[in-house]
């Protein structure tokens, strides 16, 4: 078995995990009730599956015990209405849709994926069924939409443009599937950057840019933290993908290699097959061989280390974002902190 990913390291002098996470918690602190008010109003059994979908209950509506996510979006809009000069609270609207459409989004998700567990339980189409994950899906979406109708006009373009790019980047990775793995038809690794921006990067960067948007913010700091937090979503997808190969199961929840095992053309299987290794590496992704072997070429052919580097590279490039407009120095520390600890997370 491959040893576990080499960590992004930290900048120097850069906040402990500890601060992160008091961040992190008093983002969902804020956040929170206006979640659970929202879900609250839609219909009971789409609730449920709502509420299961955030780890706050198992199937039939007992309370749970499961942490749900870190709740990296929602701290996101905080931060930077925050960061725009206005207080968190301006952001909670944006927070709340954002959450939504995150939810919204790895439920059809893992339907398409056919994905079964999800931070260790099983997925809400393994749960409840494929027809209910749709329609809890759809309920999700059409509340985030509600949850900003009256925020006027420039927040609800920052969703929809969000959404759109969203599912053009879904559709993507959907067609990659289908593409060879050498040849002229491959996948290049700037496509990948493409559709991991737009199915991952937007959303993160509608979050904060949402949130300044709605403290106030010019159009100029608006774009920039778009700007940012796309880059922080090709990073995060970055290192999902080391984890989604060399990841400990004992922290991912899911099995190691795998993204191996479904033969998933994620970007350490595309930068090795640019090297020279790639005449072999296809050989084995089209055979049976076993995804322990095919994870230690991709190793040794340096897909590793071009992932983590392509991380580094996004991070310092959302960071160059940021330098762009000014900020509140409190919140814009907190804003680099937690995209460090983005790209350094264990899951």
């Amino acid at each position: 078995m491959s040893a576990l990913p080499t960590p992004v390291r930290a900048p120097e002098g850069a906040p402990s995990a500890a601060d992160v996470h008091r961040t992190l918690e008093r983002c969902r602190a804020l956040v929170a009730p206006a979640l659970r008010d929202a879900v609250a109003g839609t219909h009971p059994w789409v609730g449920e599956m709502a509420a299961y979908s955030f780890g706050w209950c198992e199937v039939g509506g007992a309370p749970s015990r499961s942490s749900g996510g870190k709740g990296v979006r929602q701290a996101l809009a905080v931060l930077g209405a925050e960061a725009s000069g206005a207080p968190g609270g301006a952001a909670v609207r944006g927070a709340v849709a954002v959450e939504l459409v995150h939810a919204f989004s790895l439920l059809h998700d893992d339907i398409m994926d056919g994905d079964e567990s999800r931070r260790r339980r099983p997925t809400v189409w393994k749960a409840y069924g494929t027809g209910p994950a749709v329609l809890a899906g759809d309920a999700l979406f059409a509340l985030a939409v509600e949850t900003l109708a009256d925020a006027g006009a420039p927040a609800m373009r920052l969703l929809s443009r969000a959404l759109r790019d969203l599912v053009h980047g879904q559709a993507d990775d959907l067609l990659f599937a289908s593409r060879p793995w050498t040849g002229p038809e491959r996948v290049r690794l700037r496509e990948y950057r493409t559709m991991a921006e737009h199915k991952t990067g937007a959303l993160l960067g509608c979050a904060v840019a949402l949130g300044a948007a709605l403290g106030g913010a010019p159009p100029a700091t608006v774009a920039a933290l778009d700007r940012a937090g796309r880059h922080l979503g090709v990073a995060f997808q970055a290192v999902d993908d080391v984890l989604g190969i060399w990841g400990d199961p004992a922290v991912t929840g899911k099995p190691v290699h795998g993204d191996l095992r479904e033969r998933k053309k994620t970007f350490p299987v595309l930068a090795a097959l640019d090297s020279p290794a790639a005449g072999r590496l296809s050989a084995l992704l089209e055979s049976s061989a076993a995804p322990s072997e095919i994870a230690d070429l991709i190793d040794r052919a340096g897909g590793r280390t071009a992932t983590l580097a392509e991380a580094r590279h996004q991070a310092a490039a959302a960071r160059a974002a940021l330098d762009t407009v000014p900020l509140a120095p409190g919140p814009a520390a907190e804003l680099r902190s937690l995209l460090d600890f983005v790209i350094r997370r264990e899951q």
